[in-house]
């Protein structure tokens, strides 16, 4: 039977190695994107804060939320981003804009340098995209001070290289060359005995 009736109909066996696809888990964050192999992809609808199944193979990335498809992206490599318009609710736009208002006045607040460095983070067609870029980048001040993250800044800005990693680098390694000096502060001890100075002064004979 399989000769007389299967075996030529049969397709051709695959040439190309087999696509092995592989499973992982993501949470999605307020900017309605999730992080899978260190790249962003945006997720639809009122997902944020809900965690989804994501399948990834050589070409696509698909996002699953209690077993439905909610999403298929292109790969992207580490670093990149994949947004959807359509995946961001436009009433949540107002939010976001005042969120970013707030973003770069605190990081103004740390140093003109950082503060021109958030804004220039956020100078793109969906700024709210960035704002995970700009606490980054105010997460560097709270670890290294903002004197050497303003000045990596100036230094950034200066070759208009803007990307909190570059700052992460120059920051690091200037710590690295250039380590705080050792507190040799010294406490005094507790005086539980000490006694009044007056105690001790010479008193003479005539002055009784």
């Amino acid at each position: 039977m399989f000769a007389v009736e299967e075996a030529h109909v049969l397709l051709a066996a695959p040439t190309e190695r087999y696509d092995t696809p592989r499973w992982t888990v993501a949470k999605v964050h307020r900017d309605h994107h999730i992080q899978v192999a260190k790249a962003l992809y945006s997720i639809p609808g009122a997902l944020i804060g809900e965690t989804v199944t994501v399948r990834v193979d050589s070409q696509l990335v698909k996002v699953l939320f209690r077993g439905q498809v909610v999403k298929i992206h292109p790969k992207q490599a580490p670093g990149a981003r994949s947004t959807d318009e359509a995946d961001l609710p436009s009433e949540v736009t107002a939010y976001a804009m005042r969120d970013l208002d707030k973003l770069t006045a605190m990081a103004a607040r740390h140093g003109p340098a950082i503060g021109t460095y958030a804004t220039a983070l956020l100078d793109i067609p969906l700024p709210w995209t960035k704002m995970r870029q700009v606490y980054r980048l105010l997460g560097l001040v709270k670890k290294f001070g903002a004197d050497p993250v303003n000045q990596a800044c100036v230094r950034a800005l200066e070759c208009e290289a803007i990307d909190v990693g570059l700052i992460a680098r120059i920051v690091a390694r200037a710590a690295e060359a250039d380590p705080p000096a050792p507190d040799r502060t010294v406490v005094a001890a507790a005086t539980r005995f000490a006694r009044d100075p007056d105690e001790f002064a010479i008193v003479r004979e005539a002055d009784r």
